[in-house]
């Protein structure tokens, strides 16, 4: 069950880096959308995950423009 739980939160990692947004507000919420659905699946708190993925999601895309 452990190794699935790890399986999904790199799946969600993927994903949710591959689809970054064409402005920094879709960036924000698809960020915020796969550290939530992140946390829900190792157990975390849900607020907490969006908050950290939209701001990673944001950071990210800023910094690799070329990859998003």
């Amino acid at each position: 069950m452990e190794n699935f739980k790890l399986a999904l939160l790199g799946a969600a990692m993927v994903f949710g880096l591959a689809a970054c947004g064409d402005t920094w507000q879709e960036q924000a919420v698809i960020g915020a959308g796969a550290g939530a659905a992140t946390a829900a699946v190792v157990g975390g708190s849900w607020l907490a995950g969006a908050a950290v993925g939209s701001a990673a999601n944001v950071v990210y895309c800023k910094e690799n423009p070329s990859k998003c």
